[in-house]
């Protein structure tokens, strides 16, 4: 896993996602995330935003280009976490059990994948049985980018979660670790004694 106490990459977040009833239909938009670890540029979970333009534009303010980011990781396949994947040519992307550049599919075991020395890939069903939560070791504590947490206040029961005794579990795995939890859709928290379990 993660080595909290040496970390090395840096976290920004490109996009704050949220969910929002609207007379035109739900507004769904996913949170994406930079990571930055010696010279990998991972995005996380490039998914639905209300301007493409916007999110292009925070990632050249947070430095890279579209086409220097390296890798584009998936928490899951919902299209509001990744059908914006295309915006980055040259990303190797990484799901629950593969890695895919091109027409090449690299299989692995699921499980937990270390994608750099500062970042890891650990399994967290629940909300899908195959989601995934990206871990960031930082010089300020681990981030973790998860759908295990909608927001900030949880919900405690996901409604759409394929298994919810499973997201506990996950939870539980991801609280042990992060110090920050950025949310599939919503601003980046510290978790405490009130975060859903």
């Amino acid at each position: 896993m993660t080595d909290a106490a040496n970390g090395t990459a840096q976290v920004h977040i490109l996009h704050e996602g949220y969910v929002r009833d609207d007379p035109a239909g739900d507004r769904v938009a996913g949170t994406v995330t930079l990571i930055v670890d010696g010279g990998r540029v991972i995005v996380v979970d490039p998914g639905m935003v209300a301007d493409r333009g916007s999110l292009l534009s925070a990632l050249e303010t947070a430095g890279p280009r579209p086409g220097d980011v390296t890798d584009v990781v998936f928490s899951h396949h919902h299209p509001d976490h990744t059908v914006n994947a295309a915006l980055f040519p040259a990303a190797a992307i990484h799901d629950h059990w593969a890695t895919y550049r091109g027409d090449l599919w690299i299989g692995r075991d699921p499980g937990e994948f270390a994608l750099t020395g500062s970042v890891t890939l650990l399994p967290s069903p629940g909300h899908t049985a195959e989601d995934i939560t990206t871990l960031a070791a930082t010089a300020g504590g681990v981030y973790a980018c998860t759908h295990a947490w909608w927001g900030p206040d949880g919900p405690a029961e996901d409604p759409l979660a394929a298994d919810q005794m499973a997201l506990r579990a996950s939870r539980e795995r991801i609280l042990a670790v992060a110090a920050v939890i950025v949310p599939g859709h919503g601003p980046a928290f510290r978790p405490g004694p009130d975060t859903p379990r």
